[in-house]
């Protein structure tokens, strides 16, 4: 996959993109990653890419004919790219949606800065994302956060292919306790069940560690995650042992 990114300040990306499991996946071609200056498509012998907002107000405005022109430039030069705004007006960026951009064969994302784009430039993209109810200085680390989790589902860019698919989120829940060695720290015990081979006790001692940590911490999760029966009744049972202690 390939990853364009229009910024202001393309030095951003460098360090952060060549390091680690991302810097591995470029190395071996899994993907690619471009970070390109807003400034070689302003107009002019300044470059300039913002000005005052019509109406008056704080701050400055992100110029259209910029953006427009990169994308143009950049969507033929990779035609079936899906466009991203980073935006904290855009929906929230979740694993759900890290897994369909994942599908994609090349993502453009447009870091804004200022205070705010000129709201022409909404019309030239394809979708809009924000990474939380927050506000950041602008939306290089948003891209950075949005490339590091949609690569990490790429297949062959983590070492061990089941990774993400135990990752919380995944399957919609909080993902289960892990431990390793050793089996004992300072009184703190490994989980019995975790030392003891047998393959089917682990798997049903990990579904109810999920579904036990997420009813605790994000209990808004589970209407929406796929349960099974015995999944709702083992809820039910730790309702009913909450509502009795």
């Amino acid at each position: 996959m390939t990853f364009d990114i229009l910024t202001l300040f393309p030095a951003m990306f460098a360090s952060p993109m060549s390091e680690s499991i991302l810097g591995k996946a470029v190395d071996r071609g899994l993907i690619s990653v471009h970070a390109h200056n807003l400034r070689d498509w302003a107009a002019g012998r300044h470059q300039v890419t913002d000005d005052a907002p019509y109406g008056g107000g704080d701050g400055m405005v992100m110029k259209v004919e910029p953006v427009v022109g990169a994308l143009r430039d950049l969507r033929a030069a990779a035609p079936g790219a899906q466009t991203v705004l980073l935006t904290p007006q855009g929906r929230t960026f979740t694993q759900r949606e890290a897994a369909h951009l994942a599908k994609q064969s090349g993502l453009i994302f447009v870091c804004g800065r200022y205070e705010g784009y000129d709201e022409r430039i909404r019309a030239f993209v394809d979708v809009e994302y924000s990474i939380g109810d927050f506000i950041l200085t602008g939306g290089e680390l948003a891209a950075m956060v949005m490339i590091d989790a949609i690569a990490r589902l790429i297949p062959g860019v983590l070492g061990c292919e089941g990774s993400a698919a135990g990752d919380s989120f995944s399957d919609g829940l909080l993902e289960y306790p892990q431990y390793t060695r050793p089996a004992e720290f300072e009184g703190l015990k490994v989980p019995e069940v975790l030392l003891s081979g047998n393959h089917g006790a682990i798997a049903r001692w990990r579904r109810q560690a999920q579904l036990e940590r997420t009813a605790r911490r994000r209990p808004d999760l589970l209407a929406d995650a796929p349960l099974s029966d015995e999944d709702r009744r083992y809820l039910a049972e730790l309702a009913a042992g909450k509502d009795g202690g």
